[in-house]
């Protein structure tokens, strides 16, 4: 139980900016797992997560948070370059690139760390974006559509 706890915090912090301890357990919460305060420091401290100087969010040591405005200029980039057609299914969002270029876009939407997605499953030339929900995924087909000359 303690390693997938762990596990989910690290996935947390990677995906959002936590800022407190109280907001740690909440996520946690929401995944099914139960923790006090006292256990979310210790997985801290076993983890060695530490504040980030510029928002003083939860993060592991020595990773660089990507510049949020750099990391959407990529996306856009890699849109307009890429992107062939894009399409929903409910909450679903299924993204045709030409071939061998799946994996870059998703590189870039998953480090852009949209707020209406959850992630990516990348083939060849099919890139597949699971959504927070119906209106996240009309809202990223719309962005995507945007960026792109679609």
């Amino acid at each position: 139980m303690k390693g997938r706890r762990q596990t989910a915090l690290l996935e947390l912090v990677d995906r959002e900016a936590l800022h407190s301890q109280e907001e740690l357990r909440r996520r946690l919460q929401q995944r099914g797992f139960e923790a006090t305060q006292a256990t979310i420091s210790r997985d801290i401290k076993d983890l060695g997560l530490v504040k980030r100087g510029g928002d003083g969010a939860y993060q592991r040591p020595g990773v660089e948070l990507p510049n949020p405005q750099t990391a959407l200029a990529a996306l856009e980039r890699a849109t307009a370059d890429y992107l062939r057609r894009v399409e929903r299914v409910q909450q679903l969002v299924v993204i045709r690139t030409g071939v061998g270029q799946a994996q870059p876009l998703a590189i870039a939407l998953d480090r852009a760390q949209l707020q209406e997605t959850v992630g990516t499953i990348a083939g060849d030339d099919t890139i597949l974006v699971v959504a927070r929900g119906a209106r996240g995924a009309a809202a990223l087909v719309k962005r995507l559509k945007d960026y792109s000359s679609e």
